[in-house]
């Protein structure tokens, strides 16, 4: 084969997420399955201590488990959710015509809007929306532009639905309180 042949055929391959090293995918998913769990679990943990400490409100204790629960462990956690909806759409390979029609795209838009109402949910409450507000207005921008290349990218469109609901609900919440209080602040929760 001749070199321009072979330069040819290699600008006819996609390039993936990670560039030239295809292998950093699995350690990405890894690293951002981790950064979920450990941060959902450094919650968890925090929060319990607290509620065990009620009593010793105001002190090192209560400052120490505020930042674990509220700040350490939510931003992990909430990386760990954006980064594997990116990963996922950054390496989803479009499917056959026809793949997101009638009533399969009805619950794909559906469930998209669950996890968008789940994703505003917890960067609200979780005050995270410093993370949750740009990720969820430029995933929007994103999948939007795709046009009618969404019809054949089920994952882009899942994640589309998703953070549109996601972005219309900070827009609202925004609008309403002229802020984005947590739901337990204002007595929702």
């Amino acid at each position: 084969m001749s070199r321009s042949a072979m330069a040819s055929d290699r600008a006819a391959v996609p390039v993936s997420a990670a560039g030239s090293r295809p292998y950093l995918i699995p350690v990405f998913a890894v690293v951002f399955a981790v950064l979920w769990v450990d941060g959902h679990g450094i919650h968890l943990a925090a929060n319990s201590i607290s509620r065990m400490l009620a009593d010793a409100r105001g002190g090192a204790a209560d400052s120490l488990t505020y930042f674990y629960d509220e700040v350490l462990g939510h931003y992990l956690w909430h990386t760990g959710v954006v980064g594997l909806s990116v990963l996922l759409v950054a390496r989803e390979r479009p499917a056959g015509a026809g793949v997101a029609k009638g009533a399969a795209r009805g619950a794909l838009w559906a469930s998209g809007a669950v996890y968008g109402l789940t994703f505003f949910l917890i960067a609200v409450e979780g005050q995270t929306t410093p993370l949750g507000v740009p990720t969820a207005v430029l995933f929007t921008l994103y999948g939007l532009s795709q046009g009618r290349r969404l019809a054949r990218r089920p994952l882009l469109s899942f994640f589309l639905a998703g953070y549109l609901v996601a972005t219309l609900l900070f827009a609202g919440w925004w609008a309403y309180w002229g802020s984005l209080p947590e739901l337990s602040e204002v007595g929702l929760l």
